[in-house]
């Protein structure tokens, strides 16, 4: 047996419940949340599918790598949706092309080649240019409801210095989303209940294909890449000293999008971030997903009806988006290359991902050529 896969191998695969397994558990909601809601909002779409189909991987994820994998939405894909509103067809096409690139890339074994094609800097690009356009998205939910917005992000603040200092799971999500439904259920009344209708099978139309693949897909590419598959399987060995190769997570990624996006289950990924937030509050075994997949189906029953959606101020998403904009940010600023990645960023924010993305390659590569030219003349 090879270094690697004896290292995949050894630890322990024992799957644990504990309060501690409980406290890591939530580490990732701070992400989760404000994504697939906002995601509700602006598209319309039933979120009761997109938190079912998150659940319902992180509970397959826990059994199948025994590690505290997390499961995501797609922030690129999040971040358009949210911005510019999109069809279901759309958000289906985009998770069904991406989920069969990563099937193949992963059965290939294709992810260290695809590394070195992609430039470290042109993906930080991508991680600033989303976090402009969350930024830009939350300023018009704030100017809307600007005291549920002051009042999101104060709880957001109290909540990031107290985990910081006392080692607490940062809840800060989960209690602004709950004073924002109290606040509704008091100001309307309470939603009838219904349970989860059965989905629906979601055929995209033909321009839905190619529209995802432009403007959905590309822009996703680099983050699912960076992120969600190198950055991840680098930190398990880190973390756990046992490495999750990367093609193993490029075929997770690859099938649970084909198999829950036709389905209504928004573009779903693995994210470095979420693992480090569950490690870091406790989380250590596969059991912290099982918990985490219990705990987002009781949140699919209670988002069952349309009518619990429209009872969340405006200002309580627009306070949430500003900080899953910062932690995009703050890996943004991790780059190579300043001036590549800030023009990335900028292109986003004017022009959208799918320019940003390919003027960012083309100067990568030219700045390459040159460092490349330069390093052999001397």
């Amino acid at each position: 047996m090879d270094s690697r896969a004896s290292r995949e191998k050894g630890g322990d695969d024992r799957i644990r419940f504990s309060l501690r397994e409980l406290s890591g558990s939530v580490g990732d909601f701070g992400t989760i949340f404000p994504i697939i809601l906002g995601v509700g909002i602006a598209t319309g779409m039933n979120i009761s599918f997109a938190f079912l189909g998150v659940a319902l991987w992180f509970i397959i994820s826990g059994f199948y790598y025994r590690l505290p994998i997390p499961i995501e939405p797609m922030k690129a894909i999040g971040a358009i949706a949210i911005a510019e509103g999109l069809t279901a067809g759309e958000i289906a096409a985009s998770g069904i092309i991406i989920g069969l690139l990563f099937l193949i890339i992963g059965y290939a074994k294709g992810m260290e080649r695809l590394r070195k094609i992609i430039p470290e800097s042109v993906i930080r690009g991508i991680q600033v240019g989303l976090a402009l356009i969350l930024l830009k998205t939350s300023l018009g939910y704030i100017i809307l409801d600007p005291f549920f917005a002051a009042l999101a992000v104060g709880i957001i603040i109290i909540f990031f210095f107290a985990s910081n200092h006392k080692k607490i799971p940062d809840l800060s999500s989960l209690l602004v989303i709950g004073i924002g439904l109290a606040a509704g259920i008091y100001l309307t009344g309470l939603p009838p209940f219904r349970m989860i209708p059965l989905p629906e099978l979601i055929i995209p139309l033909s321009g839905d294909w190619l529209f995802a693949t432009v403007h959905l897909v590309i822009p996703q590419i680099p983050l699912t890449l960076g992120n969600a598959i190198l950055a991840t399987s680098l930190l398990t060995l880190d973390l756990f000293k046992r490495e999750v190769e990367p093609d193993r997570l490029s075929k997770t990624i690859g099938i649970m999008n084909i198999l829950s996006c036709p389905f209504g289950a928004f573009p779903m990924c693995h994210g470095a971030g979420g693992l480090a937030a569950q490690y870091r509050f406790g989380a250590r075994t596969g059991g912290a997903n099982i918990i985490a997949g219990v705990l987002i189906i009781a949140f699919a029953v209670v988002f069952a009806p349309p009518e619990v959606l429209t009872l969340i101020p405006y200002g309580i998403f627009g306070g949430l988006l500003v900080f899953v904009a910062i932690e995009l940010g703050k890996h943004g600023a991790k780059t190579s290359s300043y001036p590549i990645t800030i023009m990335i960023g900028i292109i986003a924010l004017i022009g959208g991902m799918t320019p940003a993305f390919i003027i960012g390659m083309i100067a990568a590569y030219c700045v390459r050529r040159r460092k490349s030219e330069s390093d052999t003349l001397t």
